[in-house]
């Protein structure tokens, strides 16, 4: 509930003569201390937070995102941790009917004590707990939690078991699995109180559980209804008036009287704005309040953002498979966008500036999902508040990932309740698309060699188990609290089932992993591409960072360390050497890995987004880091873009022109995302790398119909008077262009020359002009200050002007450098 709208209710609602008496919530969120169990000295300890962050904050420790600081920690997730606080409670609050101490999220195996009475005993860091302390409960209390290490309960559900599962013992600890170290991020198992603790307070009423459906939705008319859960034990319904008010306007009145804790009120919007995915229209969102009075005086009320918007998964056969794609307001709509993970290992560190910056960056990139990868964490409301109010659709995943999970009575029965509240938590929000049951799991065992050496009869049980959970459990729920698409486990089909290309969503990691050439993603195009990636170094910034020094070493024991792919510094060489020079240097390097990624990744964009409406989605691995680190993200830890978010940007556009070569011939497609289709001139321009105009082509009244990808034009290239490796193709279609290369970059004959550059102090920071007599491949602006650039990584033609905004607080900008691909070749 959001009582931070109270005093505003009480104004706008009801007379000042009225009385009231509102359910009260508190944090208790101060004077907390921690330590060891086993140690005596306590310590000023943060609430919300992690004990690595206390031990951090404290001085105790060594941070855990320098050099190999994060070897030297393991011990922490290996010890028991303790929490204590003290707090007041007045007079009138103790007099209050109902009180209870509401546990957001305790991560993972608590023992809570309220005045050295046991009250609680927690194992699900994605569960909220909630315990009436009325009979417990003083004018001075202590609280106190003590965190047993997940590996004691581990073990012991390992024994039970009888065989071992894959991955590991993560799988029996209900928490963040990425925790336990994955190839992006390090092994940092944290514990502690990471979501708020909250006093809440009530006497004969308190209203939970607000739901807002809408039963039809139209141009004319929003038919809805508000259900919600009533808590009460002596106020009988007809005592009760229901109020619910749409953009502060009073809507509806209702005294219905209802049998059972559910009420239901019936409202209609005429004439509803609907909530668009940023891209396609506005992400409207009503302001719907629900008031409980009797005889004129508030007992309740509730307030919430709503998006009118109706979204499915269209799964249907077709003359080549299966189709998956989304409709949003009945219209199929092309998903563009990334993986996400959790923004910090130590998450309480994460602001909300932090989310806002993030989220800003994904609409500026022009993307319009988000995968919620499952081995993080069900995500902080004002994530999916963002999300509802900047336009971005959210691919949920249940936090399953990578393995296979116990099916025990007990196991199942956490799991429901804790799929039973984040959909609860998170069903009123428009950005919410999909909920998928597991990340991989499913590909995992049919594809990683799970099965081997396994008898008929424990695979058997292992897959039932599976089943139970995610065949079972998680779409009943689904089903029972949302009207959201549930999809089972992501991908339909791994890479080795031939099916994957034609039916379902995605995976290929042929690029990476198998180590397949980017015109792989070219030539194998899915229905639906919700994983693939490369890895880059992270900015200049972060690996200083890491590295504690102001050099840029990328072979040290400490800079290693944040390298969590066994094979990753190989792969990345690998793939350069196939289509760049490889440089002599670190910060030439780490520079050429960042437009390797973006290379590779593009590539495979635009080959999906021409193959529409076979193919309608394409998510990235990944948008974020969660430490500094070498990664397949677009965005490192410190938020700066790499080449990568910089090349989306421009790959994702409502309406993109995109090229391919295909057996000497250039052909050019037109992309139009918009629900508008429109006409005007194709142009073509061949120019050498002086600006010497080789070859032009100009079509008429060429057609771009809405919500499409069409080929506009094909150039046979073969019987050009012209040198490959010489000359650029700039193609045009009104305002929209795109530049081709007729072969890789290593190939290219670029030559040498000055950049010159003019720079002018703005009100937001910088502009800078450049200017060159010959083409300048991937020009990359980089200075020490702290900021961002409008544009970076970019080909500046021949003898034209192109102007960057430099975004930042600093009043100088006397460091810009420029390294552009030119200076790398021989």
């Amino acid at each position: 509930m959001k009582y931070s709208l109270i005093a505003i209710l009480l104004l706008l609602l009801t007379s000042c003569e009225a009385k009231h008496d509102l359910p009260i919530a508190t944090a208790l969120q101060d004077n907390w201390q921690f330590k060891a169990v086993n140690d005596s000295i306590w310590h000023v300890a943060t609430v919300p937070g992690n004990v690595h962050a206390d031990l951090l904050d404290n001085k105790l420790i060594e941070h855990p995102f320098i050099g190999a600081n994060e070897d030297s920690l393991q011990w922490i997730s290996e010890t028991d941790w303790e929490y204590k606080t003290t707090f007041s409670v007045p007079n009138e609050t103790l007099s209050k009917k109902h009180i209870a101490l509401n546990f957001e999220g305790l991560d993972t195996y608590a023992s809570v004590f309220l005045n050295d009475s046991l009250i609680l005993k927690t194992d699900n860091a994605f569960r909220a707990f909630s315990v009436n302390v009325k009979s417990v409960l003083k004018p001075q209390n202590k609280l106190r939690i003590v965190f047993e290490h997940t590996s004691i309960s581990e073990e012991q559900e390992k024994a039970k078991l009888g065989y071992q599962l894959p991955e590991g013992n993560r799988i029996f600890t209900r928490k963040a699995q990425f925790q336990y170290g994955w190839d992006w991020g390090p092994e940092l198992n944290t514990s502690g109180i990471w979501r708020p603790i909250m006093l809440e307070t009530w006497n004969d009423l308190r209203l939970e559980d607000l739901t807002i459906k809408q039963r039809l939705l139209n141009d004319s008319i929003a038919d809805m209804t508000a259900t919600f859960d009533i808590k009460s034990e002596v106020i009988k319904d007809k005592e009760l008036v229901y109020e619910v008010y749409v953009n502060d306007v009073l809507h509806t009145t209702s005294k219905v009287v209802q049998k059972g804790h559910t009420r239901t009120v019936p409202f209609q919007i005429k004439s509803p704005k609907l909530w668009w995915p940023h891209n396609l229209g506005d992400p409207y969102l009503y302001t719907i309040k629900m008031v409980l009075k009797r005889n004129n005086s508030i007992i309740d009320s509730v307030s919430i953002k709503k998006g009118l918007r109706t979204i499915a998964l269209v799964t249907e056969n077709d003359t080549r498979g299966e189709s998956f794609y989304f409709k949003v307001n009945g219209v199929p709509v092309y998903m563009k966008g990334a993986n996400y993970i959790p923004q910090n290992s130590m998450q309480n560190k994460v602001t909300d500036a932090h989310y806002e910056k993030l989220l800003d960056d994904v609409v500026d990139a022009n993307m319009n999902m988000l995968r919620v990868w499952g081995g993080g964490i069900y995500e902080n409301d004002i994530f999916y508040d963002l999300c509802d109010e900047k336009g971005i659709l959210i691919w949920q995943d249940f936090m399953f990932a990578c393995a296979m999970y116990p099916g025990d009575q007990s196991f199942l029965e956490n799991v429901q309740d804790e799929a039973t509240q984040n959909i609860k938590r998170l069903r009123n929000h428009a950005s919410i698309a999909l909920w998928c049951g597991n990340n991989e799991n499913s590909e995992g065992w049919h594809r990683w060699g799970w099965q081997a050496n396994r008898s008929d009869e424990e695979k058997d049980e292992i897959w039932n188990n599976y089943l139970k959970v995610f065949d079972s459990i998680l779409p009943k729920t689904v089903n029972e609290f949302t009207d959201a698409p549930y999809w089972e486990s992501s991908p339909k089909y791994g890479r080795g089932n031939p099916k994957y290309q034609f039916e379902g969503d995605a995976h290929d990691w042929w690029i990476w992993h198998d180590a397949y050439p980017f015109e792989h993603l070219e030539d194998n195009v899915p229905r639906f591409m919700s994983e693939f990636g490369f890895q880059a170094f992270p900015s200049y910034e972060a690996i200083r960072y890491i590295n504690q020094s102001d050099s840029l070493e990328i072979t040290s024991e400490g800079f290693k360390n944040h390298q969590k792919h066994v094979r990753g510094f190989q792969l990345i060489d690998a793939y350069m050497k196939r289509d760049f020079p490889v440089p002599d240097t670190a910060e030439d390097y780490i520079y050429l890995s960042q437009i390797l990624q973006a290379y590779g990744i593009t590539k495979g964009i635009e080959a999906h987004r021409r193959a529409k409406p076979y193919n309608m989605g394409t998510l990235y691995w990944q948008l974020n880091d969660c430490w500094p680190s070498v990664s397949w993200s677009s965005i490192d830890f410190f938020g700066n873009w790499k080449a990568l978010h910089y090349k989306a940007k421009t790959s994702f556009e409502n309406v993109l022109i995109s090229n391919t070569v295909e057996n000497d011939t250039l052909k050019t497609y037109g992309i139009n995302d918009s629900l508008t289709g429109f006409d005007d001139t194709f142009t073509y321009i061949i120019t050498d790398f002086d600006g010497k105009v080789m070859g032009t082509g100009t079509t008429m009244n060429t057609q771009l119909n809405a919500n499409s990808s069409q080929l506009i034009h094909t150039l046979d290239v073969a019987n050009l008077n012209i040198n490959k490796d010489e000359v650029v193709v700039a193609t045009m279609f009104a305002n929209f262009h795109s530049y081709a290369y007729l072969v890789k970059p290593k190939d290219l004959k670029l030559k040498k020359g000055a950049i010159k550059k003019t720079i002018s102090k703005t009100s937001n920071g910088f502009e800078i002009k450049l200017e060159s007599t010959t083409l300048q491949k991937d020009v990359f602006l980089y200075t020490k200050s702290k900021g961002h650039f409008s544009d970076n990584y970019f080909d500046l033609m021949p003898n034209e002007t192109i102007i960057i905004e430099f975004k930042t607080q600093e009043g100088s900008l006397d460091d810009l450098k420029i390294k552009t691909l030119n200076d790398l070749m021989d």
